[in-house]
């Protein structure tokens, strides 16, 4: 059986010719060591050397050297969006202060369908409307190789906050 050991990113990937594409969706995206197949149906192991992400656009380098190129899935979504950038910007903030992983573009935010979450930004003056499209959320702000949001955090980490809020997962918070 062929295998990928290598990721090419899409910023240099350029004009190299792929043989093939694989679709997967965000959390699929995210692999380290797995059997997979191509949308044409053609056999191969993932085995890189740690967990990473695999972003729309990037490839995968076959021990042949041929290339499959990475696809992100239509998945379930909730498009928010406001009446202006600052309203945007502001509702950015709350889903960020919950740890969700969001895809933001200049007119509207992505997130996975939360009914909560929903009702939040929707308290908060935003509109949401349910869509099927690809999902490529932010990756994390501290040059993390894998999205933070995704839940799987490579060691420990600490912030400062001035603030109380509780989390669904366990991590330092120094007062400063």
């Amino acid at each position: 059986m062929l295998r990928a050991t290598t990721v090419v990113r899409r910023a240099v990937l350029g004009k190299r010719i792929t043989i093939d594409t694989i679709t997967l969706d965000r959390e699929a995206r995210y692999r380290r060591r797995i059997a997979m197949a191509t949308d044409r149906g053609h056999e191969f192991l993932l085995d890189l050397p740690e967990a990473t992400y695999l972003a729309h656009g990037d490839a995968l380098q076959l021990s042949n050297g041929a290339l499959v190129k990475v696809q992100a899935a239509p998945e379930a979504l909730m498009e928010i969006h406001t009446h202006g950038p600052l309203e945007l910007a502001r509702i950015a903030w709350h889903i960020g202060n919950r740890h969700t992983p969001a895809e933001i573009t200049a007119d509207a935010i992505y997130i996975k369908p939360d009914h909560v979450l929903a009702e939040m930004v929707e308290g908060l003056g935003a509109h949401v409307h349910a869509v099927t499209r690809p999902f490529e959320p932010e990756g994390g702000a501290y040059g993390s190789k894998g999205p933070l949001q995704m839940g799987h955090h490579h060691g420990s980490h600490a912030h400062t906050h001035d603030h109380d809020h509780s989390h669904g997962h366990h991590h330092k918070h120094d007062k400063a």
